[in-house]
C-alpha cells in the first residue's frame, strides 16, 4: 500500500505540474534597433535619347523638324546644358556642308506642381541653344522628368546645300545645383 500511495502522490504531482507547464506562457524580450540611412542628391538620365532621323530636304524651303524624349531621375534641382559647338551642327564632310540646325527643350513639369522648368519653346540655333542653362525644380514626390529635345534643319538663306548624309551630335548636361 505504501508503494501505491507514493505512485498516487506521484501521479497527481505530475498532474498538477503538467497542465501548468503546457499553459505557462513563452517569455518575450525584445531588441530594438535603430536603422539610419543618407540619400544624396541624386540626377540620373534614364538612358541616352534614341537617334533623331528627320525628313528629307527635297526643296529649299523645307524644314523637318523631329524629337525624342528621354527621362531624368532627380531629388535635387538642377540646370540642363547644351552642347554649343559644331559637333551639334547638322553637317557632312567631302565637300563640306553644313545647315541651319535649330534646337527646342519641352519639360513634362513645371517645376512648381511637377519636376521640371520653363520650356525652352522658341527655336535656337545650335551655337546659341542653352547658353543660359535652363533650370529645373524638383518638386517632392515627382523624382522625376521627362524632357523632349527637338530638331530642325533647314537650307542656309538663299543657298541650296550639298546633298548627302548629314548629322550632328547634340549632347544635354544635367549639373546639379541644390537639394
Amino acid at each position: 500500500m505504501k508503494i501505491l500511495a507514493k505512485v498516487l502522490l506521484l501521479a497527481a504531482v505530475a498532474l498538477c505540474l503538467i497542465p501548468n507547464l503546457a499553459m505557462a506562457a513563452e517569455p518575450n524580450d525584445t531588441a530594438t534597433c535603430d536603422i539610419y540611412v543618407t540619400v544624396n542628391p541624386i540626377m540620373e538620365w534614364a538612358g541616352n535619347f534614341t537617334d533623331i532621323t528627320l525628313t528629307a530636304i527635297n526643296a529649299q524651303a523645307d524644314a523637318p523638324d523631329a524629337n525624342e524624349t528621354q527621362t531624368i531621375y532627380t531629388n535635387c534641382n538642377f540646370e540642363i546644358d547644351a552642347d554649343q559647338t559644331t559637333t551639334a551642327q547638322l553637317s557632312k564632310g567631302a565637300p563640306v556642308d553644313d545647315l541651319v540646325t535649330k534646337y527646342k527643350l519641352i519639360y513634362d513639369g513645371d517645376g512648381a506642381s511637377a519636376t521640371g522648368g520653363t520650356d525652352v519653346d522658341t527655336w535656337t540655333e545650335y551655337n546659341s541653344f542653352l547658353s543660359t542653362p535652363s533650370a529645373v525644380t524638383h518638386f517632392d514626390g515627382d523624382g522625376n522628368v521627362d524632357i523632349t529635345l527637338h530638331v530642325q534643319a533647314t537650307c542656309p538663306a538663299a543657298e541650296v546645300p550639298n546633298s548627302g548624309a548629314y548629322s550632328a551630335t547634340q549632347t544635354l548636361t544635367a549639373i546639379w545645383t541644390s537639394d
